[in-house]
């Protein structure tokens, strides 16, 4: 019988845990933002439109792209119009996961609106947007991307300093190597 008290015991005292940890998790991801934007930006000294082409058609995107690089073994197709909505780049990768980018509006050498959905290892959308502007001689672009955090990626943005620290490196290194491309090709 002491055994069976034993158990009972350290039974009570697991669910207890676990029901305190449950409501730590819940409530405390009532207070983390419910939202997040990342953005960087770089001055290209290239016309708008070899910017905008290297953007809109992910055939150029791909070579300039910083989680393709990331990891060049995963598998991608392309679908669409290149430039136009409808416009798809999917991937599927053991590091980068799964998901694919559909352009959903475009403004000609100004601005390229893309709906970026993770499939795996967590589904997500975000609104991710590149806007071309002209900046004395040269072109200004702003890349942004914005969602909504749900309750695992309140968590996760909290315990790896947030969105801007996960992807901002990865941005800046993306928009470099569209830099480097856009220029060469002027």
């Amino acid at each position: 019988m002491n055994q069976t008290n034993q158990i009972m015991k350290f039974l009570k005292i697991l669910f207890g845990i676990i029901v305190v940890l449950a409501i730590i998790i819940l409530v405390g991801g009532m207070f983390l933002p419910k939202t997040y934007s990342v953005n960087r930006t770089i001055l290209i000294n290239a016309p708008d439109s070899v910017i905008y082409k290297n953007i809109a058609n992910f055939n150029e995107f791909y070579k300039w792209n910083p989680w393709a690089k990331m990891e060049p073994t995963a598998k991608t197709t392309f679908s669409g119009t290149a430039g136009q909505p409808g416009h798809i780049y999917a991937w599927i990768g053991k590091e980068t996961g799964s998901g694919e980018m559909k352009i959903l509006k475009v403004e000609p050498n100004k601005q390229v609106d893309i709906d970026l959905f993770f499939k795996e290892p967590f589904e997500s959308h975000a609104d991710t947007k590149f806007n071309i502007t002209p900046d004395g001689s040269t072109n200004k672009v702003t890349w942004t991307m914005s969602g909504e955090n749900n309750l695992i990626s309140k968590w996760m943005c909290l315990v790896m300093g947030g969105m801007d620290k996960m992807i901002g490196k990865d941005f800046e290194s993306g928009l470099a190597s569209l830099k480097e491309k856009s220029e060469k090709e002027i």
